[in-house]
């Protein structure tokens, strides 16, 4: 029987046996009620156990196994054989996702502290940038794109190419002080849907903010514009041309006496730089544009730039910008008193007008 039926000796044996006995009746079961491993999704306090790992009100507990690590079902599995569940890291991804979990990366939109003001400075911001474009005057929004660095560094993203021959780059980035790195400050123009981007070599100052301004007059804007008495520019509250930046409204005030324009300021409120039009306009189509590609040298990172387009009608145009921009510059009171800032009545701090006039050159 064992030979024709290819099961082993002893089960035939034991087959025997229950038919002698009076125990075998005819069954469409394989297997006698109870037999076989039991669910491990049954066994007593395992859901509960894992539950309580990975239960988001735990995390801040500094006696939680897994509150400095990550919490990976092979990582929870490891924990839950420790306090005595014995468990696959495929039974925790089934048992987590039973319990309502999923993998989710963290969402962004948390702003921080709200400034009581922050929508009226929305409303007064967005109602002088629809009475200057009503008026035919040049509106820019402004903003230093994050810094990158050059060469053959991984660049995030993808791109296709032969298959198995990937672009080989380095296999770390660390922080290097030498390291060669861009600091691209971009000028979008919102009425000609128009972006300008000054590829810096040094640091990110306000005198490279205003001369980042200054090359997009010069190249764009003056012949744009030629009848401009006005020109509106939107920045954040920070970095180089932020409103408690002394050196940026210097620079401006040079750069209005240099191209006659009076220039009005409006900064976005704390907390609020995402919503810079230049974010979502021109630098995110410029990451876009050259994602997996490495930024090898500076012309690469220009022409990838200049060659930015999208289905809307936006065109960039970029420039190397080799300049040594020193830091530390200090501007004294009275450099700030011979500008004549004029401040708005709706938060001055935030708006305000540099004249374009004759007063006594700045030293």
């Amino acid at each position: 029987m064992a030979r024709a039926s290819g099961l082993s000796r002893n089960t035939v044996l034991d087959g025997q046996r229950e038919i002698d006995g009076g125990e075998a009746v005819p069954s469409v079961r394989v297997r006698r009620p109870g037999a076989g491993r039991k669910a491990k999704a049954d066994e007593p306090g395992l859901l509960a156990a894992l539950e309580a790992l990975v239960d988001p009100e735990s995390r801040g507990d500094p006696m939680s196994p897994l509150r400095w690590t990550l919490k990976s079902t092979r990582g929870l599995a490891r924990e839950m054989t420790a306090i005595g569940h014995q468990v696959s890291s495929t039974v925790v991804g089934q048992l987590l996702r039973r319990l309502g979990f999923t993998l989710q990366a963290p969402s962004k939109v948390i702003e921080g502290s709200q400034h009581p003001d922050r929508d009226g400075q929305f409303r007064y911001l967005n109602g002088l940038v629809a009475e200057f474009l009503g008026a035919g005057e040049p509106v820019i929004s402004v903003d230093t794109k994050k810094k990158e660095l050059v060469g053959d560094y991984d660049n995030g993203g993808r791109e296709w190419q032969p298959k198995g021959a990937p672009v080989e780059v380095a296999d770390h980035d660390f922080p290097d002080p030498d390291m060669a790195k861009a600091v691209p400050y971009g000028v979008y123009d919102v009425g000609a849907d128009e972006g300008w981007v000054s590829v810096g070599t040094s640091g990110d100052t306000g005198v490279f903010a205003v001369a980042s301004i200054r090359s997009w007059w010069e190249t764009m804007g003056r012949d744009r514009y030629p009848d401009a008495t006005r020109l509106l520019v939107t920045a954040d509250c920070g970095g180089s041309n932020g409103y408690r930046t002394r050196l940026w409204k210097v620079e401006l005030s040079r750069l209005a006496r240099d191209i006659g324009v009076d220039i009005t300021v409006c900064h976005y409120p704390p907390g609020t730089s995402k919503w810079n039009k230049i974010e979502h306009r021109l630098f995110s189509h410029i990451t876009i544009n050259w994602r997996g590609r490495p930024l090898t040298s500076y012309r690469t990172i220009v022409e990838l730039i200049g060659a930015t387009t999208t289905r809307t009608g936006l065109t960039v145009r970029a420039e190397l910008d080799q300049t040594e921009y020193p830091r530390g510059i200090k501007v004294t009171d009275d450099q700030i008193d011979e500008i004549g800032i004029q401040p708005h009545d709706w938060h001055g701090q935030w708006n305000y007008t540099i004249p374009n006039s004759p007063a006594q050159t700045i030293p």
